[in-house]
């Protein structure tokens, strides 16, 4: 479209009054239906839209490889000597637990969905929702205690800096803030650009930890006598091998931050471009599932490769190369082991390049973070009708997210080693129900070597989640306020959207468009029925009741309409009208998750689509009016004639236009 095209502008026009215009700008991505959210992690319409996998790598790699600026100091405070061979341990659990896990998660979820998804289709029902419920609690703890705990860190890494002034001291709260403030403007003005500032960012960050490391590791051979003072304290300490590693196995939970990132690597799916060779044109082949797959485990591959290393050779020169009171609080290395070494080895020239380059990672994971956030939101809650519907905007959510991260930082003071463990309980929590999605998985598809193999990992994971929770409780805490959080906001929304239409589409088959269309001047009437008894003898009685209720016309000739319950707690839901005869009787026949909503949509659609006012007939329900209230909301039956009333008038305000609802 060229600016030709567009109307002239007129000056005179009134402008639209300020709550007005905020409201449009809060909600200018709110879809005007039900479907895939958009955004850095939302699905991508069409393939030309892909990125390659190694970019999309980069957009995880903020939240993965970020950990690096605080890692291996948490391992040295909390395992000493020890931390090196601990960490190793980690790297096993990451390339031969975690990442066979979500390589099979990226392969049964390629939209996006993550191991969620996949618990939500193994538990169906009230369970599923509950459990997702659950996982979506342990998300927000681990995404926002990512936001607050990377901006903390960035704070940290600004404030040790020795070339800014040191009133900066002291100041880590109000930094703090100042950062999360500047990512919630980055997200309130859009985040279209993600990926090509990550790729920058990370491949500036791990080229200079690459160079910093080398350093280290050649500093390290040049004083061999380092490593022999490491080994005469770890032996000295810990006496034979057993002992050594009972150690590593109870350190073993505390380093958990290390397994961070590979939920985010599935959740980023839907940006990798899929494979050409998959066959057939690009906008025909739809969304490649094969190549992204195989795009999404190569992304997962090399970054575990990438951060493995990494690990390994930061603990080593860490513990070897910094004298241990550094790691305490207050210490010059605490919670920033890398810059101190980049500083001390490499001068502060460098040492602050680093600090710049630490804090715009941290600070840009806490993007990434976000950008989770925005994308788990809006799948689940809104589609159980357990969220507004403006939660399908980004911007609200975002001013959410905000305010919940300036609460966390100001409870925690900003403080890193806090925040690790309710960060660790968030990540071990979702791998752990990772490898549970995968066993039952392979277990349901008769993959026994498999549900073995991937039984074990998550035994590994139980023993660990079990461990960081117990020796860190306040992990399960915070978590647990993010579970109440949502559960209670969830029911609450569920119970003032009940009321509203759920159907996204709806659609007719032949001959229910036959039954609707046999009149051109109407009326159209239908009767309410319950198909719980279909044999002939009901639909006579019901119809003769109608009619003697009601004071139907001899002539007039009903149309029964029945709707099926199949799982009431669904929301959103697309509805297929089926007509069938029984019994010498015309009915429209609907499967929908609540009874007087799915009434309503097959009646509103069936006025616009006819021009005609439909008329339904019902009966009183009988039972009290609360029980019937509570069945309504839980198993989509209940007071059916008032409520479908309700519905309609709530969705049509013009009485005239309005369906008729006749209850005898």
């Amino acid at each position: 479209m060229t600016t030709l095209s567009l109307p002239p502008f007129d000056p005179s026009a009134p402008r639209a009054p300020l709550a007005a215009r905020l409201r449009g700008w809060l909600l200018h991505d709110l879809p005007a239906a039900s479907g895939v959210k958009q955004g850095p992690h939302g699905t991508v319409d069409s393939p030309e839209h892909g990125h390659p996998w190694w970019k999309v790598m980069c957009l995880t790699g903020v939240d993965y490889f970020s950990t690096l600026g605080y890692q291996p100091a948490i391992a040295a405070l909390a395992a000493g000597a020890v931390s090196p061979l601990a960490t190793m341990l980690v790297v096993l659990v990451t390339l031969c637990g975690a990442l066979p896990v979500y390589r099979r998660v990226a392969e049964e979820s390629p939209h996006g969905s993550g191991s969620i998804a996949m618990l939500e289709r193994l538990l169906p029902r009230w369970r599923g929702k509950l459990l997702v419920l659950a996982l979506l609690g342990f998300v927000a703890t681990d995404f926002m205690i990512t936001m607050t705990l990377s901006a903390a860190d960035a704070t940290a890494h600004l404030i040790e800096n020795p070339l800014l002034p040191h009133w900066l001291e002291g100041q880590n709260v109000a930094i703090t803030l100042v950062l999360l403030g500047a990512l919630t403007a980055v997200f309130l003005r859009g985040f279209h650009e993600a990926i090509g500032v990550a790729v920058v960012v990370v491949a500036a960050y791990l080229a200079l930890n690459a160079v910093l490391v080398t350093v280290c590791l050649v500093d390290v051979l040049a004083h061999p006598l380092v490593v022999a003072d490491w080994w005469q304290v770890l032996t000295a300490s810990h006496g034979n091998p057993l002992l050594i590693a009972a150690v590593v196995l109870l350190v073993f939970p505390k380093l958990a931050l290390g397994l961070s990132g590979f939920e985010t690597g599935v959740a980023v799916m839907p940006q990798i471009r899929g494979n050409v060779r998959d066959g057939g044109n690009l906008r025909d082949a739809g969304d490649r599932l094969t190549g992204r797959i195989r795009g999404a485990q190569r992304l997962l591959t090399v970054a575990a490769l990438i951060m493995s290393g990494f690990l390994i050779c930061s603990s080593f020169v860490s513990e070897l190369l910094i004298p241990a009171p550094e790691f305490q609080p207050g210490g010059a290395a605490n919670g920033r082991a890398l810059a101190y070494l980049a500083h001390e080895l490499l001068g502060p020239a460098f040492g602050s390049l680093y600090d710049a380059s630490t804090i715009t990672i941290l600070w840009f994971a806490g993007a990434s973070a976000m950008a989770g956030l925005l994308n788990v939101v809006p799948r689940y809650l809104p589609r159980y009708g357990m969220a507004p519907a403006w939660t399908k905007a980004s911007r609200p959510l975002v001013l959410v997210f905000c305010a919940i991260a300036f609460l966390v930082t100001f409870v925690f003071q900003a403080d890193v080693d806090a925040q690790g463990g309710a960060y660790a309980t968030g990540v071990l929590v979702l791998i752990t129900s990772a490898a549970a999605a995968v066993t039952l998985s392979a277990r349901s598809r008769g993959q026994r070597r498999l549900a073995w193999g991937f039984g074990a990992i998550t035994a590994v994971f139980v023993y660990t989640t079990a461990a960081n929770i117990v020796e860190r409780p306040e992990g399960i805490r915070i978590a647990s306020l993010f579970i109440l959080g949502i559960v209670v906001i969830s029911f609450i929304s569920r119970t003032r959207r009940s009321f509203e239409l759920h159907a996204t589409h709806v659609h007719f088959d032949e001959h229910a468009v036959e039954l609707i269309a046999r009149s051109d001047t109407g009326p159209l009437l239908f009767i309410a029925h319950e198909p719980k008894r279909l044999d002939a003898e009901a639909y006579r009685k019901k119809l003769a009741a109608a009619r003697v209720v009601n004071n139907l016309p001899a002539d007039e000739v009903p149309v029964f309409l029945e709707v099926i319950i199949d799982d009431s707690s669904d929301f959103e839901t697309e509805l297929e009208v089926h007509g069938v005869s029984r019994h010498g009787y015309d009915i429209l026949e609907v499967h929908g998750p609540v009874v007087p909503n799915t009434i309503a949509s097959v009646l509103l659609h069936i006025r616009d689509i006819t021009g005609l006012m439909p008329h339904v007939y019902f009966r009183w329900t009988e039972g009290n009016p609360i029980s019937n209230l509570l069945r309504f909301l839980f198993f989509g039956e209940g007071e059916i004639a008032p409520v479908t009333r309700e519905i309609l008038r709530e969705a049509e305000p013009d009485v005239t236009n309005r369906p008729w609802v006749h209850v005898g």
